[in-house]
């Protein structure tokens, strides 16, 4: 949801630190007293732990949250919090936490749709990368190594630095994270021309579940395949991406264009269905679907198309292509702006024209605080007119302008990369990418409960007009409501095939290789085969892997 960023609607006045599942006192005075003593980097890693008692815990615990839902006195929250200034403090904290049996999670962002970053139902202790978000470019190379705990502005503002013509396709939203989004998947503007962000990494450092610190050569190509697209989190902590840097022109065309039904919006729309996917690839176009206020007298509602494009070149060569490939739009010369790459991130932000580029660096801003639930879909079929307008009448069963629907477009260089690239799968034959999200500021669980059933009739509504066999999800719009592992008992075949189709078994293989124990383990996190018995349909040889090292990594003793 692209908004311009808005200043905190609620701040936690208290919280209760008394949490169901308590920590006894001496398991966590020895898990602190371990991350003491094993600390050798010359920055003492106590200055880098906050527990309850630390007037510093909530403010950081709370920084990086924009989803109200994981902000509340009932919210299950870390017994400690570490903000590493070096890698030699998260390895410390991943030998602690096995010696100790508390859970560790990892955030770089804090953006996961479902908290899976800052959130778990058992005992959990929280590092928080924050600190290492160190950018390094590199204009004749065209490369950047970027730290997991830088955000997407952050990037975007360090590249216009160094150049005009040069860019890196990720996200529209500033404030997202680096080390989640890319090895999510990663999809933005840029897509159609460049694929994916993961599409576009050719280095990673990653820590692994024996603290070694491995880079793409000493990971091996099983494992670097995995990160880019699997979920880093399964399989270790990323600590930094080497990305490709892609050319842009000097200038590019962003243009906004919407339409109500009363303009003609339910056929336009539909229209967009049958060329998104096939005009130029210098061209994107996304759909934003929402209920606002009319502007008949009688106070009433309808719905709102906006088609917002990103061109890669002038205006002046814009309008002709647009004329052959969408001419019922009507687009027009003022409706289009012509920019710099740089600025167009700001305007897809929701940023005005007057801002200074400088406000990508604003990690405070962090988009708003809001309660929120997104869902994802794909659509290789054109939905029919009629099936359009069943999805405007859900919109009318929700309050004015707190739903949206996303509609982004494949094609191009999507098409072009086999399924099997990376772990996301969802390539040719996409026609676009449908992105679900509900917005509400009431507190309290009727409010919670009406909000997400909302969302959730409209994701059943549907089904018909999305993809079957599975129904595909994207991974960086986390989604519980597609299955969770429950307390071990894991079914994780259930959504990891909407989110992986085929390659699902691949990052299973992967993933019995590098953690068999399932140390990096959250509720939608790859399983290795050892949590089924071998069982669940998976078998043992896989194409590329060795059975040596799978059956040597898999009767390993816990450590």
């Amino acid at each position: 949801m692209m908004k311009r960023p808005r200043a905190s609607l609620f701040s936690l006045v208290c919280i209760v630190f008394s949490i169901s599942w308590v920590v006894s006192a001496h398991t966590q005075e020895d898990f602190l007293q371990c991350l003491s003593l094993h600390s050798h980097n010359s920055t003492s890693i106590s200055k880098l732990i906050h527990t309850p008692n630390n007037s510093s815990y909530l403010s950081i615990l709370d920084f990086s949250i924009p989803n109200l839902r994981f902000i509340s006195p009932s919210t299950p929250k870390p017994v400690v919090i570490v903000t590493p200034l070096h890698e030699s403090h998260i390895q410390t904290a991943i030998y602690c936490s096995k010696k100790h049996g508390i859970q560790m999670r990892v955030r770089s962002g804090g953006h996961d749709y479902e908290g899976l970053s800052h959130v778990s139902e058992v005992p959990f202790f929280l590092v928080d990368l924050i600190n290492l978000r160190k950018i390094t470019i590199d204009t004749e190379s065209s490369t950047a190594w970027v730290q997991a705990g830088a955000t997407l502005g952050e990037v975007y503002h360090s590249i216009a630095q160094k150049s005009r013509t040069l860019a890196f396709p990720a996200g529209v939203c500033p404030w997202v994270g680096v080390g989640g989004h890319i090895s999510g998947g990663g999809d933005s503007t840029l897509s159609r021309k460049h694929g994916l962000a993961a599409d576009n990494v050719i280095d990673a450092l990653i820590i692994d579940v024996h603290g070694r610190i491995l880079d793409r050569e000493s990971m091996g190509e099983d494992l670097f395949w995995a990160i880019r697209g699997g979920g880093g989190a399964s399989f270790g902590v990323i600590l930094a991406w080497k990305i490709k840097l892609v050319t842009v022109p000097s200038t590019v065309t962003v243009c906004t264009v919407s339409r109500t039904l009363e303009q003609n919006a339910t056929n336009l729309v539909h229209r967009w269905q049958y060329i998104a996917d096939k005009v130029d690839d210098d061209l994107f176009m996304r759909v934003f679907i929402r209920s606002v206020k009319s502007s008949a007298q009688d106070g009433g509602r309808t719905i709102r198309a906006s088609f917002a494009s990103l061109y890669l070149g002038g205006v002046d060569t814009l309008l002709p292509l647009m004329q052959r490939s969408f001419p019922e739009l009507g687009m027009l010369k003022e409706d289009c702006i012509e920019m710099s790459w740089i600025e167009s991130t700001l305007y897809f932000a929701g940023y005005s024209s007057e801002d200074s580029i400088d406000v990508l660096l604003d990690r405070s801003q962090l988009g708003g605080k809001s309660y929120f639930k997104g869902k994802s879909d794909f659509v290789e079929e054109p939905i029919s007119e009629n099936g359009l307008e069943g999805i405007w009448e859900r919109f009318y069963e929700e309050e004015e302008n707190m739903a949206e629907m996303a509609l982004s477009p494949y094609g191009g260089r999507m098409s072009e990369i086999s399924e099997s690239e990376t772990p996301f799968p969802h390539r040719a034959g996409n026609i676009y990418n449908i992105h679900y999200g509900v917005v509400w500021f009431e507190k309290g669980t009727e409010a919670s409960e009406r909000h997400m059933s909302w969302i959730r009739r409209l994701y059943s509504y549907m089904t018909p007009f999305v993809t079957k066999s599975p129904r595909s999800a994207f991974l960086n719009f986390r989604d519980f409501d597609i299955g969770v592992d429950d307390k071990g008992n894991t079914q994780a075949s259930i959504w990891g095939v909407k989110y992986f189709k085929s390659n699902f078994e691949r990052l299973v293989h992967v993933k019995t290789m590098v953690d068999p124990a399932n140390f990096f383990t959250n509720e939608q996190s790859i399983p290795p085969l050892s949590s089924w018995g071998r069982g669940d349909g998976i078998s043992l040889a896989h194409p590329g892997l060795s059975d040596a090292l799978i059956c040597d990594e898999i009767f390993e003793s816990p450590q």
